[in-house]
């Protein structure tokens, strides 16, 4: 994947999650853009894997440009940042996960920051309210 189709689903996947869950995670646009398969992230979620880095499937200069894209997304559709505490899940759940091998607090905090639309999320709110109310 060269850099622009990497950007292009980027966008998509940013797109996408923008407009059905209101949350844009880094996880979710890897996992939507291939570069991280589903099992690699609950490995990782599990404590089977030391670094989520270590199960993506591109290189560090593709991750950095995803990152990138992503939050040039969130910029231009004025997107509210939000860091989110990643633990482990089941017997790990006290464990803070690892996002990179360097584990340098710009680049943990850069993959631990979500990004939210609050007009996608309070009519998605409209939506399963009246949905209940039927």
């Amino acid at each position: 994947m060269n850099d622009k189709e990497l950007k292009h689903a980027v966008n998509t996947a940013c797109f996408e999650l923008m407009k059905t869950t209101g949350v844009i995670a880094p996880v979710d646009v890897l996992m939507r853009t291939g570069i991280l398969a589903k099992a690699d992230y609950e490995n990782w979620r599990h404590g089977k894997v030391d670094h989520l880095e270590r199960v993506c499937k591109v290189n560090l200069r593709k991750l950095s440009t995803l990152m990138r894209e992503m939050r040039a997304f969130a910029k231009k559709n004025d997107l509210k940042p939000s860091w989110t505490y990643y633990h482990g899940w089941a017997k790990n759940r006290s464990k803070k996960l690892r996002f990179s091998k360097s584990g340098s607090e710009n680049i943990e905090r850069s993959y631990a920051t979500h990004f939210i639309s609050k007009q996608t999320l309070d009519a998605l709110k409209v939506t399963k309210n009246s949905e209940i109310a039927e």
